[in-house]
C-alpha cells in the first residue's frame, strides 16, 4: 500500500475507494466495477496533478523525505555495473552513512560516492539515516583522491539531513573533515557530477556536492539548515518550519534561479517514490550528458570552472 503524505489526503481517499471496489469485485465476480474504477482513477489523477502543480516549499520537503523515495544504493544498483564497494577511511573506521566504490557507468569507469539513508529500520540504523561522521567524509576524500590519481570521473549522490551532530563526531573533528572533503572536491582534476536525490542538508551535503555540475531532482531540497532547525533558531518554534522552508529557498526551482544548481531532473507525477525506475533512468541520462560535456577537458580547466562556478553564486542578485 502506497504511503501518502498529509497533503495527499484527497488522493489517498480516492485510491482507498478504488481498493475497496476491487476487493468487492474479487468477492463477487458478478459485480462489474470497471466504469466506477475508471472514473475514480481519472479523478485521482486529476487531484494529483492539481496538488503537484502547486506544491509549496514545505510540501516539497515532505516529498524529498518520503520513506519510499529511491536512495543512493538504489541508484547504484540500477546505474552502476561491476560496482566494487570500498570501505574505511584508513584513519579510524568505516562509516556506512556514506557508501562508495568503483564501477562502470555505461561502459565508463567511475568512482561513485553517495549518502545512504536506509529503507527500513535495520538499514536506517546501519547507515545512521545518512548522517555521516568524520570518518565518512575522510573515506569520501580517499575515494576522490583515488579517482584523481587514475583520472576517473566522480559521481556523487546526495541525500542527508546533515552531518551527524553527536559528541563523538565532534571529538574526531567533524568540521575539519567536512572542510577537507569540500576542498578535495574543489581541487579534483577530474569531472565531478553531483545529484541531490532527496535531501541536501548543510555542510553534510556540500562536502560531496561541490561539483562541476550540480543537479537536483524536481522535488528534492537543498539548504544550509533544515526548516525545523531554522524555525527553532529564528522563532524558537519548530512548528514554524513551513515559514522557514519558504524563506530559505530550498527547492530546486528556487536554487536554479539563484544559480546554486545547474539542472533540474523531472520526477514522475507524485514524486520519485511512485515510479522509482523511471526516476533513476532520467537521472542516469542527466549524468551521462554531464559527463559527456566534460569529455577531454583538462584538469586545470575543470578546477577553474568549478572554482568560478561557486565564486559566482549570488553575483548580480
Amino acid at each position: 500500500m502506497q504511503a501518502f503524505l498529509d497533503f495527499e489526503a484527497p488522493v489517498a481517499e480516492l485510491e482507498g475507494k478504488i481498493a475497496e471496489l476491487r476487493a468487492m469485485a474479487q468477492g463477487d465476480a458478478s459485480v462489474s466495477i470497471a466504469e466506477e474504477v475508471k472514473a475514480l482513477e481519472k479523478k485521482a489523477q486529476k487531484a494529483m496533478q492539481d496538488l503537484y502543480a502547486n506544491l509549496d516549499s514545505w510540501q516539497k520537503a515532505q516529498v524529498a523525505r518520503h520513506p519510499e523515495r529511491p536512495h543512493a544504493l538504489d541508484y547504484v544498483r540500477a546505474l552502476i555495473s561491476d560496482f566494487t564497494p570500498l570501505a574505511g577511511d584508513r584513519k579510524f573506521s568505516e562509516d556506512e552513512a556514506i557508501i562508495g566504490g568503483l564501477g562502470r557507468f555505461r561502459g565508463r569507469s567511475v568512482v561513485v560516492i553517495g549518502q545512504e539513508k536506509g529503507s527500513d529500520t535495520q538499514s536506517r540504523l546501519k547507515h545512521n539515516w545518512g548522517m555521516a561522521r568524520p570518518e565518512g567524509y575522510r573515506k569520501a576524500v580517499r575515494l576522490m583522491e583515488l579517482a584523481d590519481r587514475f583520472s576517473i570521473p566522480v559521481i556523487t549522490l546526495v541525500d542527508t539531513s546533515g552531518a551527524y551532530p553527536g559528541v563523538d563526531a565532534e571529538e574526531r573533528g567533524q568540521a575539519e573533515a567536512i572542510a577537507r572533503s569540500t576542498d578535495c572536491c574543489l581541487s579534483l582534476g577530474v569531472p565531478l557530477v553531483s545529484v541531490i536525490i532527496g535531501e541536501g542538508g548543510s555542510g553534510g551535503a556540500i562536502a560531496i556536492a561541490t561539483g562541476n555540475n550540480v543537479m537536483m531532482l524536481e522535488h528534492a531540497i537543498y539548504s544550509v539548515i533544515s526548516p525545523e532547525g531554522a524555525a527553532s533558531i529564528l522563532w524558537r518554534d519548530a512548528a514554524r518550519a513551513k515559514d522557514a522552508a519558504t524563506a530559505l529557498k530550498i527547492t530546486a526551482q528556487d536554487l536554479k534561479k539563484l544559480g546554486v544548481i545547474d539542472e533540474i531532473i523531472a520526477e514522475p507525477l507524485g514524486g520519485a517514490h511512485r515510479m522509482p525506475g523511471q526516476t533513476i533512468e532520467s537521472t542516469g541520462e542527466a549524468i551521462a550528458r554531464a559527463l559527456q560535456a566534460y569529455e577531454g577537458v583538462s584538469a586545470d580547466v575543470l578546477r577553474t570552472q568549478r572554482r568560478e562556478k561557486f565564486l559566482g553564486i549570488g553575483r548580480g542578485l
